[in-house]
């Protein structure tokens, strides 16, 4: 059947006229007239291409070895840097020029360029051990290659890892894009703003949050679904909510193990060195180091075949 082209003209033009018109009446949605902003593929190949830089021959170029790779990382420090620089100074202009309109922002955002790429050498020297605590804390890791290879918290990680350095070197939009391109492809969600020290590991993973203001220590692993969460929102005297950095989240000392689904909210909430904190609790108050939090252990009660099984979860939370 052929198209009404009857249709097309009046029908599509009503169309584009109601949205057109919306344009102005929800003009939240747009971003017209302004400073481009970074580009969301940009951002995704800039972080394909910093892995490949970080773990080199495990991703789109294989026959790596040490006589080739000089050349190999050269060309992409020096790809990465334009278009770093490019999607920086896009963030840069777009969130300052009206505060800052004779600001080479070019030029501001090369420098921060420069100085993320300077930092990379660290941030591999973090990830391995971020690697090995993997290996030494998962019996079903057969080898490292396995755990670069397939492990989604290392790759969440991994993201977090650049995006803090440029979070903490004052760049807007693009930190906050790179871990919500790890959140969309892992499951999850680590705010760049976040602290998290060496030997991190995330198990499993899927369903994993980490707030924006969590400290977290040296050698800490989570397990699938925690949350590391705020438990309330300052406000301004008029009542609106409190925008920025404030501490919110919880502290998480170093070896500390949390385990699968368990809530661990607020600020003003430390859990101590060594600690363990078990499957499904809620977390609101600070635990001491050394510690096991754990939930009584639910009665199981099974009625006649004919009605369904169900359990009464008698959960209260107390310290071993």
């Amino acid at each position: 059947m052929a198209t009404d082209l009857r249709v097309k003209e009046t029908e599509l033009q009503t169309v584009t006229e109601q949205l057109v018109d919306s344009y102005t009446a929800c003009s939240r949605l747009n971003h017209l007239g302004h400073e481009p902003l970074p580009s969301r593929e940009a951002v995704a190949e800039i972080i394909s291409d910093l892995q490949e830089i970080l773990y080199p021959g495990y991703g789109k170029r294989q026959n790596l070895h040490i006589g080739n790779i000089t050349f190999y990382v050269g060309s992409l420090v020096d790809s990465l840097h334009d278009r770093l620089t490019e999607q920086v100074a896009r963030a840069l202009r777009h969130d300052l020029k009206a505060e800052s309109p004779h600001t080479d922002f070019h030029a501001l955002a090369q420098k921060k360029a420069v100085e993320l790429l300077r930092r990379l050498a660290d941030v591999r020297l973090t990830l391995e051990r971020d690697v090995e605590a993997a290996f030494r804390g998962d019996p079903a890791a057969k080898s490292h290659h396995e755990i670069i290879f397939c492990y989604p918290g290392l790759e969440a990680i991994t993201i977090y890892r650049v995006a803090h350095q440029l979070h903490a070197l004052g760049v807007p939009y693009i930190p906050r894009m790179m871990t919500e391109h790890a959140h969309a492809k892992t499951g999850i969600d680590i705010h760049p703003g976040a602290h998290i020290g060496p030997g991190f590991f995330i198990d499993h993973g899927t369903g994993v949050v980490i707030g924006e203001t969590c400290d977290i220590g040296e050698c800490v692993k989570l397990y699938q679904g925690v949350t590391l969460g705020a438990l309330s929102f300052e406000r301004t005297d008029g009542g609106e909510l409190l925008h920025g950095s404030y501490k919110r989240h919880p502290t998480l000392k170093d070896n500390v193990v949390v385990y699968a689904n368990a809530t661990i909210l607020g600020g003003l909430t430390t859990i101590g060195e060594r600690a363990v904190i078990g499957s499904n609790t809620w977390i609101t108050e600070s635990v001491p180091p050394d510690t096991t939090v754990v939930l009584e252990k639910p009665k199981l009660r099974v009625k006649g075949s004919k009605a369904p099984a169900h359990t009464e979860a008698e959960a209260s939370m107390y310290f071993i």
